[in-house]
């Protein structure tokens, strides 16, 4: 039976803006009180998701979170009508008002890890939730994330849903940030490689010094536990710690992998040599190719500000000649000579690589998120395509009822000013009720169960 890989895309959501929440994210901290265009960005987003369906790739689509999240807010004292709420927080919390209005789940790589059929013990795709606890603006986000997973894939004939993990930093849980797959063929076995940044029981263990290391050792064997993965096809790998304190706060901003390819950076990892010797042991063959960026091609500084690792890597085909892949990239790797240079020597080396495609995600890259950040992998049979919520599954038609509903409730500009606005807050209500008609979800939302 076919097999493919499926990108669903999160949906930037109404309240999109800028407040330098994400500490170690150089792009955020950057953006912190810019003007956004919640507009703008939602449009981008769906463009490239259109793109990516349009070259004949299977698309999904990912909805956002409820924000403000008012339910946080009266959690932690504020009272009264919800327009009171939102004054006294603007008032007496500025920074938890922020981090309440986040839209940071369009970044749905951290929204969970996924283990394809192919792997698991009991041949059923595995979904857990990131619990996302180093930062307090995306901890309020796995249970919704779960509910809309389950609405998404909705089948438990193919799907496993777990409960993410316990909220504490022991385990640290970023999701699919810090984790990619290798595979020949997408339904058959691969190798899960979990990248972690410290070990949570032994403070002796080497650790960043100036940024927190978000994913702990403890939370990638969990998440292995959950979804039945086996020592035979399961790798753990510490990512570099003086990269983290240079900006790199997830893996995907320095390594991306697909199929057979693993492109990285020279200074990605902690015992690099010893790792790809594991993962060419399991991976089970000689047809791996590991792609490595030297720092005199491309320096650490020029991979945090232009994204080159924060790129999908696509399969277009798999043909008699071999597998022809495409790297999707931001268009700030066209603007920077050196990472451009870099690039259009890539497509002329021996390895599945010979494309790369532009595209224009300068709402996320400001606020640190590229086009490996939009996406949530998942590797699956036609079967289990078929079991999947079709209403979430790109098409010209949905293309262009979503264009229509973000020109319909989305404002042009957003400012720190207007997040104490009652109105916003009806508005994205209402965007958010219309969208899970739009898309089939049911009530995933507290707003919608109240």
């Amino acid at each position: 039976m076919n097999s493919f890989e499926a990108n669903f895309d999160g949906l930037v959501g109404p309240t999109h803006n800028y407040a330098g929440l994400s500490i170690g994210n150089v792009a955020s901290k950057l953006s912190a009180n810019d003007i956004s265009s919640p507009k703008s960005a939602a449009l981008q987003g769906i463009a490239k998701m259109k793109a990516l369906h349009d070259m004949g790739m299977t698309q999904g689509v990912f909805a956002p979170q409820e924000r403000p999240d008012i339910l946080s807010l009266r959690r932690l004292g504020f009272s009264g009508t919800d327009a009171n709420v939102l004054e006294q927080a603007h008032k007496e919390a500025p920074n938890v008002l922020s981090a309440c209005f986040s839209a940071s789940s369009m970044w749905t790589a951290n929204s969970s890890t996924v283990s394809p059929s192919g792997d698991t013990h009991d041949g059923k795709i595995h979904f857990t939730p990131a619990n996302l606890t180093n930062k307090f603006h995306r901890s309020l986000e796995p249970e919704i994330t779960g509910n809309i997973l389950k609405a998404v894939f909705n089948d438990e004939k193919h799907f496993n849903h777990h409960l993410h993990l316990n909220e504490n930093d022991h385990f640290g849980d970023e999701g699919a940030a810090n984790h990619t797959r290798l595979c020949n063929n997408y339904g058959e076995q691969g190798v899960e490689i979990f990248t972690f940044g410290k070990y949570a029981f032994n403070s002796a263990k080497p650790a960043p010094k100036k940024f927190p290391a978000r994913q702990t050792l403890e939370a990638s064997q969990a998440v292995a536990r959950l979804h039945g993965l086996g020592d035979d096809n399961v790798v753990y790998v510490q990512q570099n710690p003086d990269v983290i304190d240079q900006g790199v706060f997830h893996n995907d901003v320095i390594s991306v992998g697909n199929q057979n390819v693993l492109f990285y950076h020279e200074q990605a990892f902690l015992n690099t040599d010893k790792f790809l010797a594991e993962v060419q042991s399991k991976f089970g063959s000689d047809d791996v190719h590991f792609i490595k960026v030297s720092t005199d091609e491309v320096s650490l500084q020029d991979c945090v500000q232009t994204y080159l690792f924060n790129t999908q890597i696509i399969t277009l085909n798999d043909g008699p000649n071999g597998k022809e892949m495409a790297i999707i990239a931001p268009k700030h790797c066209y603007h920077n000579p050196k990472v451009k240079a870099y690039l259009d020597r890539l497509v002329t080396l021996n390895t599945p690589i010979k494309q790369v495609k532009y595209f224009d995600v300068n709402e996320s890259m400001k606020n640190g998120g590229g086009p490996a950040c939009l996406r949530l992998r998942v590797a699956m049979t036609e079967n289990e395509l078929a079991a999947v919520n079709q209403n979430c599954i790109m098409s010209d038609a949905l293309y262009g009822n979503l264009e229509a509903w973000i020109n319909k409730h989305y404002r042009d500009q957003l400012s720190f000013d207007d997040l104490r606005d009652p109105n916003l807050l009806v508005e994205s209500r209402t965007a958010l009720d219309e969208l899970t008609q739009l898309l089939n979800l049911g009530s995933v939302y507290h707003f919608q169960q109240v």
